[in-house]
Formats: structure tokens, C-alpha cells, sequence
């Protein structure tokens, strides 16, 4: 069983195993809601990425606060996860999901100018976004628009759902949200089929404009 699920998506499988890590480490080394090791193992703080730490644009994704944030996240990462592998491929799931943690992380230091942010959830809104481009360019496949609507609304429930509740990052969330959507549109879905050209252009003109346009900005 396990040997199968790795055979179809091992980048999923890598990025929990890592997260699930991590989590261990901060444990061991105060605990995975103490500020001070949230830092030390990569959070998000605006003021530390403005001076120059711009890995923090990639690490929170692998860090959780608590052990309820790192179960959730990583038990909708290995079902969201298995979907986007299959149906985009390993490489294009690899570079959706890094590339709307960027664009969420980016979002998210550009709205909250203090505090701390961490989590895989820019990330996988980014896997969201993907389904929903599945749904736009695919609406004919009538098993990937069905998913696609699904996923729609599993998006509307949660925003609505970050505008109550205090302490959620809806900027990171929207902002991967975005992310995932238009890189989608750019790595393509052969295994579905084609997306044209002009599409994949425009979207990742759009995802570059609005990336180097939070980072100048914010500098």
C-alpha cells in the first residue's frame, strides 16, 4: 500500500514526511508554538524577510504551530496532494505548490507588517487555485468540472470561514490561492490536455507583474 502511494505521488509523501520532521525538531527544541523557535526553524516575519531573508518566502510551509495546524495541513495535503500529482505530474506538482507558497508568503508579508505566520496553507490553497484552473480549461471533462466545483466551494467556505476566525492569514491564503491558479495555467496539464499558449503567456506575465510588484512594494 505504501509502496503504491509513493509510486503515485512522491512529492506529496516528501513534503509531509519533511513537515512532519520539522515539527519533531521544534518539538524537541521548545516546543512548536514557542516564538522564538517558530524563527529559528523558518516562520514568516515581514521584518525579517524585508532584511534580507527571503528563504522565509519558501520555509513557512514546513513549519506548523501546534500539533492540531500540522495534522490538519497534513492530512489535506496528502488527499489534495494525491489529485494534483496525478492529474499535473510530480515536477508540476512540486513547482505549483513551492510557487504559491512564494506568492502567499510574498501577500502575506506585504499585508501584515508584524507578527509571525507559518503553515502549509498558502501552499495548498495554491493546489486549490490548480483545480479551479482545471475546471476553466477543462469545463467539457465533465469528472474534472465536477471537481473542479467541488473545490470551489471547499475555497468560498474557507475565506468566508478566515474573515470570522482570528489568527488566520487570509492575505497568505489568497494570495497562494492566486499563485497555484495562474502557475497552473503556465506548467499546463498534458495528462488532461492542451492549454493553449497564449493563456499560459498571459498567466505567468500576470504572476510575475504581481510578484515583482509586492516585492518593490515592500522594499
Amino acid at each position: 500500500m505504501r509502496s503504491r502511494e509513493w509510486a503515485k505521488a512522491p512529492v506529496t509523501i516528501t513534503l509531509i514526511a519533511i513537515q512532519v520532521l520539522v515539527y519533531l525538531a521544534m518539538t524537541l527544541a521548545g516546543g512548536s508554538t514557542n516564538s522564538a523557535v517558530l524563527i529559528r526553524f523558518g516562520a514568516m516575519q515581514p521584518q525579517l524577510l524585508l532584511a534580507g531573508q527571503w528563504w522565509r518566502l519558501i520555509t513557512p510551509v514546513f513549519v506548523h504551530i501546534g500539533f492540531t495546524h500540522i495534522l490538519i495541513n497534513s492530512i489535506t495535503l496528502y488527499f489534495i496532494g494525491m489529485y494534483i500529482e496525478q492529474l499535473f505530474g510530480h515536477w508540476r506538482m512540486a513547482v505549483l505548490y513551492f510557487v504559491s507558497a512564494i506568492s502567499g508568503n510574498l501577500l502575506s508579508a506585504f499585508w501584515i507588517s508584524n507578527g509571525i505566520s507559518a503553515g502549509a496553507s498558502t501552499a495548498l490553497f495554491g493546489l486549490f487555485g490548480a483545480f479551479l484552473m482545471l475546471g476553466e480549461s477543462f469545463r467539457d471533462n465533465q469528472a474534472i468540472r465536477l471537481l473542479a466545483r467541488q473545490f470551489l466551494i471547499l475555497v468560498v467556505l474557507n475565506v468566508v470561514t478566515d474573515l470570522f476566525v482570528p489568527g488566520i492569514d487570509l492575505a497568505g491564503h489568497i494570495g497562494g490561492l492566486i499563485g497555484g491558479f495562474l502557475m497552473a495555467y503556465v506548467v499546463g496539464a498534458p495528462r488532461i490536455g492542451h492549454v493553449p499558449l497564449v493563456k499560459r503567456v498571459l498567466a505567468a506575465a500576470v504572476l510575475v507583474i504581481g510578484m515583482v510588484g509586492l516585492f518593490l512594494e515592500m522594499s
